[in-house]
C-alpha cells in the first residue's frame, strides 16, 4: 500500500508525519492597547502571541483560513472574520474595506510570501506589523526520505523548500499541494495535484483517492 506523508506534525490516522519546519518564537513586548484588530495568517502567529500576552484574546480577530481559525478558537471567541480564499493577497482584498478607520496589528513570520501588508497599507489601512516567529528547515539524515510510490503532501512553500533541501525527488512519488502558491513553489518536473479545498483534510482525501 502506498504511504501518505504529511510534511508537518498534525496527526491523522494512517498518515506518516515528516515535519519539515521548526518554529522559533521571538520574545516581544507588544502594547496591544494600541490596536483594535489583530490579523493572523498562520496558527504559529496565534501560538506566538499567546506566549507574549494573553490580552490578545479580547481583540477583534481576522484569520486567513480554517486551520488558523481553529487555533484561534482554542483561546478566543472574538473571531470576527475568516477568509473566503486562503491566499494572503486575496485575504487582504477581502478585508481592506472592513478595516478602514481601525488600528490593525499583523502578527507575522520573519519571512512572508504574500503582499498582504503592502495591499492593506496601499488601501490606507493603519497597519502595524510585529515579527513574532520564524521558520527554519529541519535536517534529516539519509534514509529518512519517503519510500518509493509515496504520496507527499506539501502544506506551504516553506515545506517545499525544506523538503528539497533534505531530499531528492523520486519519480515514483506523487505530490499534493494545499494551494496554488504552494503548487507554484514546486519544481516543474514534479507530478503534482491540487486539493479541492485549502485544508489538510482535503489533501488527505485526495491522497487516499490515489491509493
Amino acid at each position: 500500500m502506498n504511504k501518505i506523508y504529511l510534511l508537518n506534525d498534525d496527526k491523522y490516522e494512517d498518515i506518516v508525519n515528516l515535519p519539515m519546519i521548526q518554529i522559533n518564537f521571538f520574545k516581544r513586548e507588544i502594547d496591544l492597547n494600541l490596536y483594535d484588530v489583530l490579523i493572523f495568517t498562520s496558527k504559529n502567529g496565534v501560538k506566538a502571541i499567546e506566549k507574549i500576552d494573553k490580552a490578545w484574546r479580547e481583540k477583534e480577530i481576522y484569520s486567513i483560513g480554517q486551520g488558523t481559525s481553529k487555533e484561534i478558537k482554542k483561546y478566543s471567541s472574538n473571531l470576527a472574520y475568516t477568509a473566503k480564499n486562503s491566499y494572503g493577497d486575496s485575504f487582504a482584498q477581502e478585508i481592506k474595506e472592513i478595516l478602514q478607520n481601525k488600528k490593525v496589528l499583523f502578527l507575522r513570520a520573519k519571512k512572508v510570501t504574500s503582499k498582504l501588508n503592502h495591499i492593506l497599507k496601499t488601501a490606507q489601512i493603519d497597519l502595524h506589523e510585529e515579527i513574532v516567529y520564524e521558520t527554519t528547515c529541519r535536517a534529516y539524515e539519509k534514509g529518512k526520505e519517503p519510500r518509493d510510490d509515496s504520496i507527499v503532501i506539501f502544506t506551504s512553500p516553506s515545506t517545499v523548500k525544506c523538503f528539497f533541501k533534505n531530499f531528492k525527488w523520486n519519480d515514483t512519488y506523487r505530490a499534493i499541494s494545499i494551494g496554488k502558491v504552494t503548487a507554484s513553489s514546486l519544481p516543474s518536473y514534479v507530478k503534482n495535484s491540487l486539493s479541492e479545498k485549502q485544508t489538510i483534510l482535503s489533501c488527505i482525501e485526495l491522497a487516499k483517492s490515489y491509493i
